[in-house]
This record gives C-alpha cells, sequence and structure tokens, in this order.
C-alpha cells in the first residue's frame, strides 16, 4: 500500500486546511518543491498535489509551484493532481508539463461529459476525486453538497475507464481523528478499479487498519496534516505499509 504525502497549495505556498475551510489555513512551507525533495527522499513513491485555489475557481492557480515540483522530484515517482481542472485543455496542459495523473473532481460529477472524453484521450492517466459528506458527494471546494451517492458515481465512472477513485471523508479531512474505514472499504467492494484513502490518516494505527483491508482494493491512502505536525512519521508509515501490505485485488 501506498502512503502518499499530500501537497496543498494555496497562494504558491504548501497549507492544510481543516475540513476544506480556506478560511482555516495553516502554512507549513512557501517553498513547494523543497518540500516535494523531502518526500521524495523519505521514500514517498507518489505525490498527491492539490491546487486549492484552482478548486475554488474553476481554472488553475498554482501552476508555477506545480511546475517548481515536478522539477523537484523529475521522473523518479509520479505525480497526481487535482484542483480546478474542469476542460480538456487544462488536462493536456498539465500532462505535458509531467504530471502523471489528473484528477477530475467537481467537473466529473456537474459536466461527466469531459470525464468520459479525458478518459478516452489519455488512457490511463485519469482518476476521479470524490469528496463526500454522509455518503452525498460535494463539488466546488466543499462547498456545496450534490444529492449524488459516491457508490453511484464511482461506478458510472469506472465504467468510463478512470484509473482509480480517490475517496475523501470531508468530515475527517484534516481532523487527525482516523480514516473513514467502513465508507472506503464500502467503495471499494463496489468497483474494481483501485480506491485511494483521504481525509484523517493520522497515526500507524490508521495504516494498520487500512492495510487489514488493502485487499478489497484499497491501494493507497493520502495523508497531510499528521506528516507535517509529526503526529504521523511518513517513513515510518510507508515501512509499515510495506511490511503488512497485501497484493490486493487482482
Amino acid at each position: 500500500m501506498l502512503i502518499i504525502p499530500a501537497i496543498d497549495l494555496k497562494d504558491g505556498q504548501c497549507v492544510r486546511l481543516k475540513q476544506g475551510s480556506m478560511k482555516e489555513v495553516t502554512v507549513f512551507s512557501d517553498a513547494p518543491g523543497k518540500q516535494a525533495k523531502k518526500w521524495l527522499e523519505q521514500g514517498a513513491r507518489r505525490l498527491h498535489l492539490v491546487d486549492l485555489n484552482g478548486a475554488v475557481a474553476g481554472k488553475p492557480r498554482n501552476e508555477p509551484a506545480i511546475k517548481e515540483i515536478i522539477a523537484a522530484v523529475g521522473n523518479e515517482i509520479p505525480v497526481q493532481l487535482g484542483g480546478g481542472i474542469r476542460d480538456m485543455e487544462t488536462i493536456e496542459h498539465y500532462l505535458d508539463d509531467g504530471i502523471t495523473y489528473v484528477i477530475i473532481g467537481s467537473a466529473a460529477v456537474k459536466t461527466p461529459g469531459l470525464l468520459h472524453e479525458a478518459c478516452y484521450a489519455f488512457p490511463g492517466h485519469i482518476m476521479v476525486g470524490l469528496d463526500a459528506r454522509g455518503g452525498k458527494v460535494a463539488v466546488d471546494g466543499w462547498s456545496k453538497v450534490t444529492g449524488h451517492d459516491v457508490v453511484d458515481l464511482a461506478k458510472k465512472f469506472e465504467d468510463y475507464g478512470v484509473e482509480a477513485v480517490i475517496y475523501t471523508d470531508i468530515s475527517r479531512d484534516g481532523m487527525l481523528n482516523g480514516v473513514n474505514i467502513e465508507a472506503t472499504v464500502e467503495l471499494s467492494r463496489a468497483i474494481t478499479i483501485p480506491v485511494i484513502a483521504s481525509g484523517g490518516l493520522a497515526s500507524l494505527d490508521d495504516v494498520k487498519a487500512l492495510c487489514k483491508v488493502e485487499s478489497e482494493g484499497i491501494m493507497g491512502a493520502i495523508t497531510g496534516r499528521a506528516i507535517y505536525q509529526g503526529s504521523l512519521n511518513f517513513k515510518a508509515a510507508q515501512a509499515l505499509a510495506d511490511k503488512l501490505g497485501s497484493k490486493g485485488k487482482s
């Protein structure tokens, strides 16, 4: 199982939010490239980037910082990016910049035709981000909760050909109170493509709990605030995941 460091970008800085609120911001670094290099040196095998300003604006807002991160890690590990990706031109642009996986979130829900087209045009490079509160998908930087059920949408998007689903329980994000294992497993059992858990990973106990259900199709977990504040040692977390890991779904 991959433990994936998150680098959330706001105004060119590495930050973390509480429950997606742009008013609840903690700045951890003003050097995104150095931060990315740090995680690479500690054994990260993938990075998760979010353009927070872009998620709200609906278009890229932190491209200089994103390019800095790509330059820092080179081709050594894959980089996945979400936030404000609402059209084909933006997707193609980011892939040309060196992003490995583009994550479509709000646009997948509001204009599913875009996701379908992107999966066809860029097979193997498109992921979908489903952020939920109470099992219902939220959009527009988590500011609006829709009536769409997470599992129903995941099944639909799986048919489109997405590479993986990143599932975030908004109520857990940035709160350091554990991953919503039950909801993550429920989603993973409903589809055959991999699920990446996000929101709440805070301790080695959380890593152990996720590894126990890895065989359900959970390929990784994104962690942010915990590794920045020090409640979770990233290197130890990935080592534990490697020790306990299974092959997952065949």
